[in-house]
Protein backbone atom coordinates (compact mmCIF):
# COMPACT_ATOMS: atom_id res chain seq x y z
CA UNK A 1 0.00 0.00 0.00
CA UNK A 2 1.41 3.57 -0.88
CA UNK A 3 0.29 6.88 0.63
CA UNK A 4 -1.72 8.02 -2.51
CA UNK A 5 -2.30 11.74 -3.08
CA UNK A 6 -5.94 10.93 -3.38
CA UNK A 7 -8.38 7.90 -1.92
CA UNK A 8 -10.21 7.53 -4.96
CA UNK A 9 -7.64 7.38 -7.69
CA UNK A 10 -3.96 6.61 -8.39
CA UNK A 11 -1.45 8.84 -10.82
CA UNK A 12 0.90 7.63 -12.71
CA UNK A 13 4.02 9.47 -13.96
CA UNK A 14 5.63 7.94 -17.24
CA UNK A 15 8.65 8.46 -19.18
CA UNK A 16 10.58 6.25 -21.51
CA UNK A 17 13.89 6.98 -23.52
CA UNK A 18 16.33 8.52 -21.16
CA UNK A 19 19.34 6.98 -22.75
CA UNK A 20 21.18 7.82 -18.96
CA UNK A 21 25.01 7.98 -20.20
CA UNK A 22 28.28 7.85 -17.92
CA UNK A 23 28.28 11.73 -17.73
CA UNK A 24 24.94 11.98 -16.82
CA UNK A 25 24.98 12.34 -13.35
CA UNK A 26 23.35 14.96 -11.55
CA UNK A 27 21.57 15.78 -14.82
CA UNK A 28 18.05 13.82 -14.25
CA UNK A 29 18.02 14.11 -10.43
CA UNK A 30 15.39 17.15 -10.17
CA UNK A 31 13.16 16.00 -12.99
CA UNK A 32 12.99 12.38 -10.84
CA UNK A 33 11.72 14.20 -8.11
CA UNK A 34 9.60 16.55 -10.07
CA UNK A 35 7.89 13.16 -10.99
CA UNK A 36 7.52 11.50 -7.97
CA UNK A 37 5.83 14.89 -6.38
CA UNK A 38 3.62 14.92 -9.33
CA UNK A 39 2.77 10.92 -9.23
CA UNK A 40 2.01 8.32 -6.98
CA UNK A 41 3.96 5.84 -9.16
CA UNK A 42 6.48 6.37 -11.61
CA UNK A 43 6.47 4.08 -14.57
CA UNK A 44 10.05 3.97 -17.13
CA UNK A 45 9.08 2.98 -20.99
CA UNK A 46 13.00 1.43 -21.60
CA UNK A 47 15.63 2.84 -23.41
CA UNK A 48 16.87 3.85 -19.79
CA UNK A 49 20.60 3.80 -20.47
CA UNK A 50 22.03 4.63 -23.42
CA UNK A 51 24.56 1.62 -24.11
CA UNK A 52 23.50 -0.89 -21.11
CA UNK A 53 26.14 -0.96 -19.76
CA UNK A 54 26.91 -1.56 -16.16
CA UNK A 55 28.23 2.50 -15.09
CA UNK A 56 25.21 4.28 -17.36
CA UNK A 57 22.78 1.64 -15.15
CA UNK A 58 25.03 2.52 -11.61
CA UNK A 59 24.20 6.27 -12.96
CA UNK A 60 20.40 5.76 -13.86
CA UNK A 61 19.84 4.10 -10.25
CA UNK A 62 22.23 7.12 -8.46
CA UNK A 63 19.49 9.49 -9.77
CA UNK A 64 16.72 7.51 -9.00
CA UNK A 65 17.49 7.89 -5.42
CA UNK A 66 15.14 11.06 -5.05
CA UNK A 67 12.09 9.08 -6.25
CA UNK A 68 10.05 8.62 -2.94
CA UNK A 69 7.36 6.57 -4.67
CA UNK A 70 7.35 2.76 -6.55
CA UNK A 71 8.87 2.33 -10.02
CA UNK A 72 7.84 0.03 -12.21
CA UNK A 73 10.55 -0.93 -14.97
CA UNK A 74 10.61 -2.10 -18.60
CA UNK A 75 13.84 -2.08 -20.39
CA UNK A 76 14.10 -0.91 -24.06
CA UNK A 77 16.31 -1.94 -27.30
CA UNK A 78 19.39 0.29 -25.88
CA UNK A 79 19.54 -1.54 -22.30
CA UNK A 80 20.10 -4.99 -24.54
CA UNK A 81 22.87 -2.91 -26.78
CA UNK A 82 25.82 -4.61 -24.59
CA UNK A 83 25.00 -7.55 -24.26
CA UNK A 84 24.31 -7.46 -20.28
CA UNK A 85 20.45 -6.62 -20.12
CA UNK A 86 20.80 -8.55 -16.77
CA UNK A 87 22.95 -5.96 -15.23
CA UNK A 88 20.85 -3.40 -15.95
CA UNK A 89 17.96 -5.10 -14.50
CA UNK A 90 19.69 -6.15 -11.46
CA UNK A 91 20.90 -2.93 -10.53
CA UNK A 92 17.61 -0.78 -10.99
CA UNK A 93 16.27 -3.90 -8.84
CA UNK A 94 18.38 -3.04 -5.95
CA UNK A 95 18.06 0.92 -6.60
CA UNK A 96 14.33 0.06 -5.42
CA UNK A 97 12.47 -0.38 -9.01
CA UNK A 98 10.33 -3.32 -10.39
CA UNK A 99 11.47 -4.18 -13.55
CA UNK A 100 9.29 -6.22 -15.93
CA UNK A 101 9.94 -8.72 -18.43
CA UNK A 102 6.81 -10.55 -19.24
CA UNK A 103 5.75 -10.03 -15.28
CA UNK A 104 2.80 -8.38 -13.86
CA UNK A 105 2.73 -6.40 -10.56
CA UNK A 106 -0.17 -4.94 -8.53
CA UNK A 107 0.02 -1.57 -7.09
CA UNK A 108 -3.10 -0.24 -4.97
CA UNK A 109 -5.52 -2.35 -6.83
CA UNK A 110 -4.02 -1.61 -10.04
CA UNK A 111 -2.34 -4.22 -12.09
CA UNK A 112 0.26 -3.49 -14.10
CA UNK A 113 1.93 -5.86 -16.92
CA UNK A 114 5.03 -4.68 -18.68
CA UNK A 115 7.45 -6.63 -21.48
CA UNK A 116 10.20 -4.60 -23.87
CA UNK A 117 8.81 -5.47 -27.14
CA UNK A 118 9.78 -5.95 -30.31
CA UNK A 119 9.41 -4.31 -34.18
CA UNK A 120 7.90 -6.11 -36.95
CA UNK A 121 5.55 -3.40 -38.45
CA UNK A 122 1.58 -2.56 -38.32
CA UNK A 123 -1.55 -3.35 -39.76
CA UNK A 124 -1.46 -5.79 -43.08
CA UNK A 125 2.16 -4.54 -43.85
CA UNK A 126 3.28 -5.87 -40.40
CA UNK A 127 6.05 -8.70 -41.41
CA UNK A 128 5.01 -12.20 -41.64
CA UNK A 129 7.31 -15.49 -40.61
CA UNK A 130 8.02 -16.66 -44.26
CA UNK A 131 11.01 -17.27 -46.15
CA UNK A 132 14.29 -17.01 -44.63
CA UNK A 133 15.43 -18.53 -41.38
CA UNK A 134 16.50 -15.14 -40.27
CA UNK A 135 12.82 -13.41 -41.21
CA UNK A 136 11.21 -16.36 -39.23
CA UNK A 137 13.47 -15.31 -36.58
CA UNK A 138 12.51 -12.00 -36.49
CA UNK A 139 9.27 -12.45 -36.79
CA UNK A 140 9.34 -14.99 -33.84
CA UNK A 141 10.89 -12.11 -31.15
CA UNK A 142 7.75 -10.03 -32.29
CA UNK A 143 5.66 -13.32 -31.63
CA UNK A 144 7.10 -14.52 -28.38
CA UNK A 145 6.99 -10.72 -26.85
CA UNK A 146 3.25 -10.95 -27.49
CA UNK A 147 2.92 -13.78 -25.99
CA UNK A 148 4.83 -12.75 -22.75
CA UNK A 149 2.12 -9.94 -22.50
CA UNK A 150 -0.72 -11.73 -22.59
CA UNK A 151 0.68 -14.27 -20.12
CA UNK A 152 1.19 -11.13 -17.96
CA UNK A 153 -2.30 -9.94 -18.30
CA UNK A 154 -3.69 -12.67 -17.90
CA UNK A 155 -2.33 -13.18 -13.94
CA UNK A 156 -4.19 -9.99 -13.32
CA UNK A 157 -7.15 -10.40 -11.48
CA UNK A 158 -7.40 -6.47 -11.05
CA UNK A 159 -9.98 -4.25 -12.18
CA UNK A 160 -7.73 -1.79 -13.46
CA UNK A 161 -5.40 -2.89 -15.69
CA UNK A 162 -2.28 -0.91 -17.56
CA UNK A 163 0.43 -2.22 -19.85
CA UNK A 164 3.77 -0.95 -19.86
CA UNK A 165 5.94 -1.11 -23.32
CA UNK A 166 8.87 -0.15 -24.96
CA UNK A 167 7.81 -0.87 -28.53
CA UNK A 168 4.85 0.65 -30.02
CA UNK A 169 1.55 -1.60 -29.86
CA UNK A 170 0.28 0.91 -32.19
CA UNK A 171 0.83 2.58 -35.77
CA UNK A 172 -1.03 5.94 -34.65
CA UNK A 173 1.57 7.00 -31.63
CA UNK A 174 4.65 6.17 -33.88
CA UNK A 175 3.33 8.55 -36.69
CA UNK A 176 5.42 11.66 -37.54
CA UNK A 177 8.60 9.75 -37.76
CA UNK A 178 9.75 9.06 -41.07
CA UNK A 179 7.55 5.90 -42.66
CA UNK A 180 10.52 3.83 -43.49
CA UNK A 181 10.88 3.43 -39.92
CA UNK A 182 7.81 2.62 -38.78
CA UNK A 183 8.48 -1.20 -38.80
CA UNK A 184 11.37 -1.12 -36.61
CA UNK A 185 9.61 1.04 -33.64
CA UNK A 186 6.57 -1.33 -32.87
CA UNK A 187 4.17 -4.20 -33.46
CA UNK A 188 0.64 -4.93 -34.51
CA UNK A 189 1.43 -8.16 -32.33
CA UNK A 190 1.09 -6.41 -29.85
CA UNK A 191 -2.21 -5.20 -29.56
CA UNK A 192 -3.78 -8.33 -29.47
CA UNK A 193 -2.87 -9.21 -26.04
CA UNK A 194 -4.31 -5.83 -25.22
CA UNK A 195 -7.87 -6.43 -27.35
CA UNK A 196 -8.33 -9.72 -25.22
CA UNK A 197 -8.06 -8.32 -21.85
CA UNK A 198 -9.42 -5.07 -20.53
CA UNK A 199 -6.82 -2.87 -20.32
CA UNK A 200 -7.22 1.26 -18.96
CA UNK A 201 -4.12 2.37 -20.72
CA UNK A 202 -0.87 1.17 -22.54
CA UNK A 203 2.00 3.38 -22.42
CA UNK A 204 5.44 2.94 -24.40
CA UNK A 205 8.02 4.98 -25.21
CA UNK A 206 10.81 4.53 -28.56
CA UNK A 207 9.28 6.24 -30.91
CA UNK A 208 11.25 9.85 -30.06
CA UNK A 209 9.53 11.67 -33.02
CA UNK A 210 6.11 9.86 -33.32
CA UNK A 211 2.44 11.48 -31.61
CA UNK A 212 1.65 11.61 -28.11
CA UNK A 213 -1.60 9.40 -27.62
CA UNK A 214 -3.87 7.03 -29.33
CA UNK A 215 -6.00 4.40 -29.22
CA UNK A 216 -5.81 0.61 -29.58
CA UNK A 217 -8.95 -0.75 -32.29
CA UNK A 218 -11.01 -1.41 -29.33
CA UNK A 219 -10.51 2.46 -27.86
CA UNK A 220 -8.15 1.54 -25.55
CA UNK A 221 -5.59 4.57 -24.97
CA UNK A 222 -2.11 4.32 -26.13
CA UNK A 223 0.67 6.99 -24.54
CA UNK A 224 4.15 7.43 -26.26
CA UNK A 225 5.67 8.86 -23.54
CA UNK A 226 9.72 9.16 -25.09
CA UNK A 227 11.02 12.33 -23.31
CA UNK A 228 12.48 14.00 -26.21
CA UNK A 229 8.41 13.90 -27.21
CA UNK A 230 7.50 14.95 -23.77
CA UNK A 231 9.87 17.78 -23.84
CA UNK A 232 8.15 18.81 -26.67
CA UNK A 233 4.91 18.40 -25.27
CA UNK A 234 5.46 19.55 -21.99
CA UNK A 235 8.39 21.32 -21.78
CA UNK A 236 8.11 22.28 -18.29
CA UNK A 237 7.42 19.38 -17.13
CA UNK A 238 8.65 16.13 -20.00
CA UNK A 239 6.43 13.24 -18.82
CA UNK A 240 2.83 11.89 -18.79
CA UNK A 241 0.31 11.95 -15.98
CA UNK A 242 -2.28 9.94 -15.87
CA UNK A 243 -5.16 9.44 -13.07
CA UNK A 244 -7.31 6.28 -12.98
CA UNK A 245 -10.57 6.11 -10.66
CA UNK A 246 -10.02 3.05 -8.86
CA UNK A 247 -13.42 3.50 -7.86
CA UNK A 248 -14.71 3.66 -11.51
CA UNK A 249 -16.90 0.78 -12.87
CA UNK A 250 -14.37 -1.91 -14.50
CA UNK A 251 -15.55 -1.47 -17.75
CA UNK A 252 -14.74 2.11 -17.65
CA UNK A 253 -11.85 3.35 -19.86
CA UNK A 254 -11.61 6.87 -18.88
CA UNK A 255 -8.31 7.75 -17.67
CA UNK A 256 -7.79 11.60 -16.65
CA UNK A 257 -4.21 13.03 -18.31
CA UNK A 258 -2.09 16.23 -18.13
CA UNK A 259 -2.52 18.35 -21.49
CA UNK A 260 -0.47 20.79 -19.81
CA UNK A 261 2.56 21.35 -17.92
CA UNK A 262 0.59 22.40 -14.56
CA UNK A 263 -3.33 22.83 -13.85
CA UNK A 264 -5.84 20.39 -13.67
CA UNK A 265 -6.27 17.10 -15.47
CA UNK A 266 -8.31 16.71 -18.81
CA UNK A 267 -10.86 13.62 -19.11
CA UNK A 268 -9.26 11.52 -21.72
CA UNK A 269 -12.59 9.20 -22.57
CA UNK A 270 -13.51 6.25 -24.80
CA UNK A 271 -15.36 6.90 -27.75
Amino acid sequence: MIHKKSESTIRFAAVGDLHVKKDSGGQLRDFFAQASEAADVLLLCGDLTDYGTADEAKVLAEELSVVAVPIVAVLGNHDYESGTPDVVRETLVRAGARVLDGEACEIDGVGIAGVKGFAGGFGPRALGPWGEAAIKAFVHEAVNEALKLESALARLRNDKRIAVLHYAPIQDTVEGEPPEFFPFLGCSRLEEPLGRYPVTAVFHGHAHHGQPEGRTTKGVPVFNVSMSLMREVFPQRPFRVIEIDTTAPTDDRRVRTDRRASGPAFVTSQS
